[in-house]
This record gives structure tokens, sequence and C-alpha cells, in this order.
């Protein structure tokens, strides 16, 4: 019997390697038998049923898309989400958030229309001094006075 105040502990075994699927049928898994299987079950259809030229025509690209369920992996996911991804991608309704509209053509467009306003006053060099020494000192001293 163990004395109080020891702690026991016990030890678990945490699984490992969980993302990895068995292997069901030979060096398979149990998704790519299933997938070859139903391409080998199509593809004998095929050539019961259809003319020779037809079968061939029709076994190629059935036969690479089920290879490549069967095998194919991009960025490291089963091609069966990348196209699951894509069939979504395409039925799926689409968010524009810009949209590009042409200019008008310049012939089309019209001149700026200018405001109508009176005449501004011309600017001289000594009407610019003053007003800089005037922003200068009032920020400096809080005042607008020039000192004679």
């Amino acid at each position: 019997m163990p004395e109080r105040g020891i702690l026991q502990t016990m030890e678990y075994q945490v699984p490992q390697f969980i993302e990895v699927e068995d292997k069901i049928v030979g060096p398979l898994t149990l998704k790519q038998f299933i997938y070859l299987a139903g391409t080998a079950g199509l593809l004998i259809l095929f050539f019961f049923y259809l003319p020779i030229w037809l079968a061939v025509i029709f076994a190629l690209p059935v036969g690479a898309l089920g290879a490549a369920l069967s095998f194919y992996k991009m960025n490291g996911k089963p091609f069966i989400q990348i196209l699951e991804a894509a069939f979504n991608y395409y039925t799926g309704a689409k968010l524009f958030l810009w949209k590009h509209v042409e200019p008008k053509a310049p012939a089309q467009m019209a001149a700026p229309e200018k405001p109508k306003t009176a005449a501004a006053p011309r600017l001289t060099r000594g009407k610019l001094s003053d007003l800089a020494w005037s922003l200068d000192v009032e920020q400096e001293t809080g005042t607008n006075e020039r000192p004679s």
C-alpha cells in the first residue's frame, strides 16, 4: 500500500502519427483502394459496352482522375480536397471589393468649372514676408505684433 503524501504518477501512452492513414490493402490505404477499384470498374464497363476507340477516349481522363485521386498530393493536401475547393470557388458567390471602371475618353470629359469667387489678392514679396513673420511670431509668443 502506497504511503500518503507521495505523489503517484501514471504514465499514459500518447498516440503519435495520427494523420497517417493505415495501410489496409497491401501498400494502399482504404481510400486509395476504393478510388482505384471504382476507376477500374468504370474502365471495364467502358471497354465492354463501348467501341474500342471511344472506350480509349473515355478511359484516359477517367484513369488519370482515378490515379490523381489515389496518389497525387498538392502542397501536402490530397487531390480530392483540391477538387472540392475548386468546385466551391467556381460555384460560390464572389465578393468584389473593387471593380475597375474604364475612364471616359478625353472628348467626353467636361472641362472642370472654375469656382465663382472674388479675385484673390496678389501676393507680393513684402506681403509674403509679413505673413511669414506674423506666423513665426504668433507661434512663439502668442502675439501678432511686429517690433518697430
